[in-house]
């Protein structure tokens, strides 16, 4: 079964809005972290603005890295969007989390939640994702759209954890299922 992977960058006060986190030059243990998610990855599972965001800029960029990315099925989750340009990419239809549960039971390789908060809440509202992936920044914003959800609460076990030398926290989460 495939796993559902959400990545992220995130402020120490649990921020999840990258424009809001500078100050830190990429390096390459960010670069062999990314690399190393694109290497795992099946597909992406992107929200509306965020496939937007990435349709305006991804196509137009060269190199191994954004070939391989550009070449990922892209699965949207829209009620507003009709057509998709940056292919290969589809529209999700019905309810998110049936269609993920779908998506999960098929064939290819994980699928990665890159961004997308609002996706990426809804689907740890309902169990879905089997890990968390976050690149910290040590810096606390004070405002805007935080990675988990105000007022939901969720039990996590840490999988992995490093430094990088840019002062970057590279985490890794898994989701730990309670039964109800």
């Amino acid at each position: 079964m495939r796993k559902v992977i959400v990545t992220e960058f995130i402020s120490a006060d649990g921020i999840a809005e990258v424009e809001k986190l500078t100050g830190v030059a990429w390096n390459s243990e960010m670069d062999k972290f990314k690399n190393d998610e694109l290497a795992d990855s099946g597909a992406m599972l992107l929200g509306r603005k965020t496939y937007q965001i990435f349709a305006g800029s991804w196509p137009s960029e060269t190199g191994d890295f954004a070939d391989r990315f550009n070449a990922l099925p892209k699965y949207v989750a829209s009620t507003t969007l009709q057509d998709l340009d940056w292919k290969p990419a589809e529209l999700l239809k019905g309810v998110l989390p049936e269609a993920v549960r779908a998506l999960k039971q098929g064939e290819g390789g994980n699928i990665y939640v890159h961004g997308s908060i609002s996706v990426a809440q809804e689907l740890l509202r309902h169990g879905l994702v089997d890990r968390i992936r976050l690149l910290g920044y040590l810096v606390a914003v004070g405002q805007g759209k935080p990675f988990f959800a105000p007022g939901e609460q969720h039990r996590l076990e840490l999988v992995s954890a490093a430094r990088f030398s840019n002062g970057i926290l590279a985490v890794e989460y898994a989701p730990v299922r309670t039964k109800e």
